[in-house]
């Protein structure tokens, strides 16, 4: 599938890496088919990844994974949630927050609160509110960065 992108052009993507979202996610509930990709340029191994829609060439979203940023997260999830995306594996379940990018990188955030959780094993995803309590909507990312440096 070839997809024009905002920030990248025209992109083409492998069916089979296209991200079907029964639900769509908070916001954007009509739109349901997503790839993540990436700056060519940095390499395939960069943190920062982009959920771009392959419905709406403007709707691009960055993503990190949790463990880039921090050592642990754990999120509650219900299994009424996972049902949704065909309840996968551990190992077939990938987990990554959306940023909210500012120009001051000291105000960086991540929503530990509604990560995006995807089965790679059929490609479903969705966006889900975690019922964890000490998880907050925008966690900041240079702090959580700072301390892991400090503790090297």
């Amino acid at each position: 599938m070839v997809a024009q992108t905002r920030f990248f052009g025209e992109v083409t993507i492998d069916d089979d890496k296209i991200l079907n979202f029964p639900n769509g996610i908070i916001g954007f509930e009509h739109m349901r088919k997503f790839a993540i990709i990436y700056d060519i340029d940095k390499g395939s191994d960069t943190a920062v990844r982009w959920l771009q829609s392959m419905e709406d060439p403007y709707l691009a979203m960055p993503v990190i994974e949790p463990f880039a940023i921090l050592d642990e997260y754990n999120p509650i999830i219900e299994d009424s949630i996972l049902e949704t995306i065909d309840n996968p594996k551990d190992e077939d379940m990938v987990v990554l927050l959306t940023l909210i990018i500012s120009k001051d990188v000291t105000k960086v955030t991540a929503n530990m609160k509604a990560p995006i959780v995807i089965n790679s094993a059929t490609c479903k995803g969705g966006q889900i509110i975690v019922e964890n309590q000490d998880y907050d909507a925008k966690f900041n990312v240079y702090d959580a960065i700072q301390k892991r440096k400090a503790g090297e």
